[in-house]
């Protein structure tokens, strides 16, 4: 169990599993000691801001979910992927071990001899999904070696495909940025994008938002997203009362507890902005030399916060208009009878922000606007549907919060029900032909979807 434990830690903590990719890179390239130093550690670092980021951001959308709860009267499910993970640990620890190894074995195995040749660097994400594969393939039977090789097969091979999928919009978003999506929402940005180039066409991107001389602070991102979330801190603050906010802020006062709170949000994106530039200095250059070396035209598949600086102004439009679709579909399934999805702060900022970048990239302003709405919309139906396939771990009150983990839950799920393990041996296959069929096709060894195309 130490063993497996200390594997867990290297493989589920992304600083490291970038450092590696970035190492190994500049190894081959045989860049000098100081250079593979600085390469090295550079991502590294860049990550653990990007984390530190994170970090600061979830501590303080924390406070404003359960103020939004208390102010609304609102009670219900809150999709969120640690709290999940958390309770399935408990039961299927090292089924989820084993399924996240062998699935990132698959990944480079299926980069390096297909032309999916996408190497999945959000490690914390490939945790999640092997949590789920674990719990959905064990509620319809599978135990021991069956279940961690059809499990491994299935994240080693999403995590190729996945960013395959979306690699065209992508390098829209990138401006040709030699990176891939690595995030299990991949789908709901997808979306977003499609719906981008059917609504969006005349719409000026939202980074050309034309601002007055005397609004021009406004262009400064920081800036603009504090003012932003300044006023959903007080609002939500006011309309909890300052009783029940005054239990959060302690000694301060409750309206200073939510102006702070704002401030240390867009202090957040600041050091996550600051990180994925410190990122992608070092990690691009030096996976040329995995993709000339290792696994020929290999591309990085990356975090989706890394896309923030692309289209900073989207990532606020993204977020709020995520979390309308959310109140939306909670309203809607309330409505319906169905189980109540209250809005998770944390998702729809992250998944939302990423949609609106990818609306705005293929549809300007209307793109990023609908496209995000109908994420929100999406990480809330999802997720109702995906709570029965989930088992015991459903009556949990809590689920995962993307779209990808939903989708592929679901799909498992029924299928299994259905037919049993050869619905599950099916899937399997289907994906197997997935990966193959393009070696036969394609003369070209480049990876599916990309610039080179």
């Amino acid at each position: 169990m130490a063993v497996l434990d200390f594997l867990r830690d290297i493989l589920t903590e992304p600083a490291f599993l970038i450092g590696l990719i970035s190492f190994v890179g500049l190894v081959a390239m045989r860049a000098k000691p100081h250079k593979v130093l600085t390469g090295t550690l550079g991502p590294i670092l860049g990550y653990l801001m990007l984390a530190a980021g994170a970090d600061v951001i979830v501590a303080n959308l924390s406070p404003l979910a359960q103020m939004i709860e208390e102010g609304f009267n609102i009670s219900g499910v809150v999709p969120n992927n640690e709290a999940i993970v958390s309770v399935a640990q408990e039961v299927l620890g090292v089924e989820t071990m084993s399924i996240l190894l062998f699935g990132m074995i698959a990944n480079l195995l299926i980069a390096r001899f297909t032309h999916y040749k996408y190497v999945f660097l959000t490690g914390h994400h490939s945790f999640f999904m092997a949590c789920l594969l674990s719990a959905v393939l064990g509620a319809l039977g599978m135990a021991g070696w069956e279940l961690i090789l059809i499990g491994g097969f299935f994240l080693g091979s999403w995590s190729a495909i996945s960013p395959a999928i979306g690699q065209k919009m992508t390098l829209q978003v990138t401006d040709g940025d030699d990176i891939a999506m690595g995030h299990f929402s991949s789908l709901g940005y997808y979306v977003s994008g499609l719906i981008g180039k059917l609504i969006g066409k005349g719409s000026k991107s939202t980074e050309d938002i034309e601002v007055p001389e005397k609004w021009s602070f406004l262009r400064n991102t920081t800036i603009s997203t504090a003012i932003t979330m300044i006023f959903f801190y007080v609002v939500s603050a006011l309309v909890a009362g300052p009783t029940f906010v005054g239990e959060l802020a302690g000694d301060q006062n409750y309206l200073i507890y939510a102006i702070i709170s704002g401030l240390m949000f867009a202090v957040g994106v600041a050091i996550v902005y600051a990180g994925v530039r410190m990122i992608l200095s070092d990690l691009i250059p030096a996976f040329q030399g995995i993709a000339t070396k290792v696994i020929p035209n290999a591309v990085p598949a990356v975090d989706c916060a890394v896309f923030f600086t692309y289209a900073p102004t989207a990532v606020i439009v993204g977020f709020i208009s995520s979390f309308v679709g959310g109140v939306v579909g909670m309203l809607t399934l309330g409505a319906l009878g169905g189980v109540l999805i209250i809005p998770g702060m944390v998702p729809h900022f992250f998944t939302g922000a990423t949609a609106g970048i990818y609306g705005n990239a293929t549809g300007g302003r209307r793109g990023a606007v609908v496209g995000a709405f109908v994420n929100g919309l999406a990480i809330s139906f999802i997720p109702a549907l995906l709570l029965p396939v989930l088992g015991d771990l459903g009556f949990s009150n809590t689920t995962f919060g993307d779209t990808d983990f939903g989708v592929i839950g679901i799909l498992l799920g029924q299928f299994g029900e259905w037919l049993g393990s050869i619905g599950i041996y099916v899937i399997a296959l289907i994906v197997l032909v997935v990966l193959l069929v393009p070696n036969f096709i394609r003369k070209h060894s480049y990876a599916i979807n990309n610039q080179e195309n």
